[in-house]
């Protein structure tokens, strides 16, 4: 998992995005929240959210 990690944060730097870092980062946080909601006691809460 490190080496994805690492062979991303090459790619953005070397081919200058940059810019795409923080998009990535909120999409694995909603991504984060969606496997959070499935089936679980938190799901009210975080549907009220959207």
């Amino acid at each position: 998992m490190l080496t994805i990690l690492k062979e991303l944060w090459r790619f953005l730097r070397v081919r200058k995005k940059l810019w795409m870092a923080p998009i990535i980062l909120i999409m694995v946080i909603f991504g984060g929240l969606l496997v959070l909601a499935q089936g679980s006691v938190v799901a009210p809460f975080i549907y009220t959210l959207f």
